[in-house]
């Protein structure tokens, strides 16, 4: 008897009624648009984390042939400047840093103070070079003194912000490059979002936000500000001594400075002011460490962030600094005769 073929044996559907067909369809166009729905939600939560805590948050206002993005305020980023110079990942720098005559240590505050037309002028009359090589984070002599180390200047005059230098913990940035196992990775990285952040915010400003950002000049070292509330307050001169800070600052100063391979009189110390500047102190240090102290003390200038001068301001500071230094750097440099005054 012959078997009775059917549509299952031949691999073939009944064909559904026309109302599964469509109710089919409906599912499924319900589930793709939960599913499209889902994607768009993290494409928008990847895109706002991207734009406000990455590099993006930062304006790309301050990029040009010698500057590059030193810091932007965002948790996704922070700093790039400390593993630039410490792994030479932008090279003009160690040239800079190893031929300046002139070499200016500290924190941001000095890199606010001294970005000025006054000290690119005065340099310029002197025929003279210079470089700002502070930080932020409250950078200390404790990373800086290894990176001198590493860079070997030439300089034949120091310039050394007090201000916090001669705390005795490692900042953040410091120890990561110092002790981190994937630091290398990690700065280069940063350096890579640049060139997307230049190119992708130059084009379209809009994409990116306005938080504070510090640009800083390869040849100087100059800091420039992007972006970031701005609230204008005046700075402040604290008179007074803290006779724990005196006393843990000259000790460790001593040390340092006797690491630098040049002469005590040729180590210029200064204050650069603040809200809060704590000149008596200042003054205890420098006698101690047989160091000059410049640090005016000019009315009505104000800082932009209760920490860093404003640009103004430090125009007005840095011209009465280099009348009061000029001399004494003149002489450490072979432009006048080398003769010294105490401090």
């Amino acid at each position: 008897m012959n078997q009775q073929t059917s549509p299952s044996n031949l691999g073939l559907v009944k064909p559904s009624s026309p109302l599964t067909a469509v109710r089919n369809l409906l599912v499924a166009d319900r589930n793709m648009s939960y599913l499209l729905v889902i994607l768009l939600a993290a494409l928008g939560a990847y895109l706002y984390t991207l734009r406000s805590q990455s590099i993006f948050s930062c304006p790309a206002s301050g990029y040009g042939a010698d500057t590059y993005l030193a810091y932007c305020h965002a948790n996704h980023y922070g700093d790039y400047d400390h593993g630039a110079f410490w792994f030479g990942l932008e090279p003009k720098i160690r040239d800079s840093v190893r031929t300046a005559n002139v070499l200016f240590l500290g924190n941001s505050r000095l890199q606010f103070g001294f970005t000025s037309d006054a000290t690119r002028e005065w340099f310029a009359s002197n025929t003279a070079s210079y470089y700002l090589m502070g930080f932020a984070y409250w950078e200390n002599y404790l990373f800086e003194q290894q990176l001198l180390r590493r860079l070997q200047p030439q300089a034949k005059v120091y310039v050394i912000n007090i201000d916090t230098f001669f705390e005795n913990s490692e900042t953040p940035p410091a120890q990561i490059l110092m002790h981190g196992s994937d630091a290398t990775d990690r700065y280069n990285s940063k350096r890579s979002w640049q060139r997307i952040h230049a190119q992708v915010c130059g084009r379209f400003p809009l994409a990116c936000g306005s938080d504070q950002a510090f640009f800083r000049s390869r040849t100087t070292g100059g800091y420039f500000l992007e972006g970031g509330r701005v609230t204008n307050v005046p700075v402040a001169y604290d008179d007074n001594v803290d006779q724990k800070m005196a006393h843990d600052y000259i000790e460790r100063g001593n040390r340092f400075l006797a690491t630098l391979p040049v002469e005590r009189q040729c180590v210029l110390l200064t204050m650069v002011p603040s809200a809060h500047t704590p000149i008596g102190t200042a003054r205890v240090i420098a006698d101690a460490l047989g160091a000059k102290l410049i640090a005016p003390e000019p009315d009505d200038v104000n800082t932009f962030d209760k920490s860093h001068m404003d640009r103004a301001s430090a125009e007005i500071w840095s011209k009465d600094f280099f009348e009061a230094a000029g001399p004494r750097i003149r002489r450490c440099l072979g432009k006048a005769p080398a003769v010294y005054a105490r401090n």
